[in-house]
């Protein structure tokens, strides 16, 4: 079953109502060597108690019938750089975006001067070639690429010869290991950026969760530029989000609801995840098995209708990612204890630490 999933509600609140200060030295640039060494600012809502743990403690955080709810999307290496045919000194940068069809994708140009619909674009040196055919939404455009079909069997195995990973710009050190910007379960290809808040799992603790007596449910959101543009607008009615490609199948659907049934709490890791069920939920908390787009948008005022729990990253300020949490707890609660991070010099964003939030 296919859907398309805008959800808001009325709100007084601006954007700067999420700023907070932050000292760029907090930015965590490289990931640390064992995933599940971060630190983790647990947070109890009924009390309003934090903890200050490490990601490994977890473990002790979760009982016996709750249900983990994970995005295994994977980073694609989006991130091309070329230039615009029979123009070698004319520098292209790509970013793809979302697959618009067979080869056809919607992508990010710099500079877009250059790019004009007709234009074609080289890159790696020629095996990868395209043609610009039409400019859409905010000037993102859609281009169609060529290659030898009986070299490669898809695009993928190409971005995976001559793409970089799309890391966010705000880490300037280069990734040594591409996989350390995917999950450890990652599987189902498309994102342009990782649902980072499964960074800090391994294996091992995967096991160890299942043990316990915790089942582990897929589901799916292409992480685009939905989850992480910044919000212009002064107003947060005023914003729109992008949508972003999700999908529930019938297995998770069903072990999500058996759990919730039976008294255990659906607990999602990041907030993608989150958007994922919270757009597939009925009114009554039944999961339904969904794909199609979701431009859900979630801020303060929003009322939950499928997660219990939330473990996330620290995210940047004015960003609809902090709206989310903001909407799940308290956002001045939410402002303070990013104050007490940034005090107790947690890292932040896509390679820092975590918090859980039940």
């Amino acid at each position: 079953m296919s859907a398309i999933i805008n959800q808001r509600v009325a709100t007084d609140l601006k954007t700067r109502d999420f700023f907070y200060e932050l000292p760029p030295e907090l930015i965590a640039q490289t990931p640390l060597e064992r995933r599940d060494h971060s630190r983790l600012l647990c947070v109890d809502r009924a009390s309003g108690q934090i903890e200050h743990k490490h990601f490994y403690d977890i473990l002790d955080m979760l009982n016996p019938g709750d249900v983990l709810v994970i995005n295994d999307s994977r980073v694609i290496p989006a991130r091309l750089y070329g230039h615009v045919e029979g123009r070698e000194e004319a520098l292209i940068e790509l970013l793809l975006l979302r697959s618009r069809g067979l080869d056809t994708w919607e992508t990010l140009v710099k500079p877009g001067k250059r790019a004009k619909i007709g234009s074609r674009l080289s890159f790696g040196g020629g095996i990868l070639k395209g043609e610009i055919t039409d400019i859409v939404e905010e000037g993102n455009r859609l281009i169609r690429f060529e290659y030898d079909r009986e070299k490669y069997t898809s695009i993928y195995e190409i971005l995976h010869e001559i793409g970089l990973m799309p890391l966010p710009p705000y880490i300037t050190e280069r990734l040594t290991d591409n996989e350390r910007y995917q999950t450890v379960y990652a599987n189902e290809i498309g994102s342009a950026a990782a649902p980072t808040a499964g960074l800090h799992f391994t294996t091992e603790l995967l096991d160890s969760i299942r043990e316990r007596g915790v089942a582990i449910a897929p589901v799916m959101l292409h992480v685009g530029l939905g989850t992480f543009r910044p919000v212009k607008a002064d107003a947060l009615n005023d914003h729109v989000m992008h949508t972003e490609y999700f999908s529930v199948s019938q297995e998770s659907a069903d072990l999500i609801n058996a759990r919730r049934a039976a008294g255990g709490r659906v607990i999602a890791v990041g907030t993608t995840s989150c958007r994922t069920l919270e757009s597939v939920t009925t009114d009554e908390g039944v999961v339904q098995p969904l794909s199609g787009e979701t431009g859900i948008f979630i801020y303060p005022g929003y009322k939950f209708k499928a997660v219990d729990a939330l473990i996330t990253n620290f995210h940047l300020p004015e960003s609809t990612l902090l709206m989310l949490i903001s909407a799940f707890y308290d956002r001045e609660r939410i402002l303070d204890i990013y104050k007490t991070a940034v005090e107790q010099k947690y890292r932040f964003f896509s390679f820092g630490d975590a918090m859980f939030i039940q």
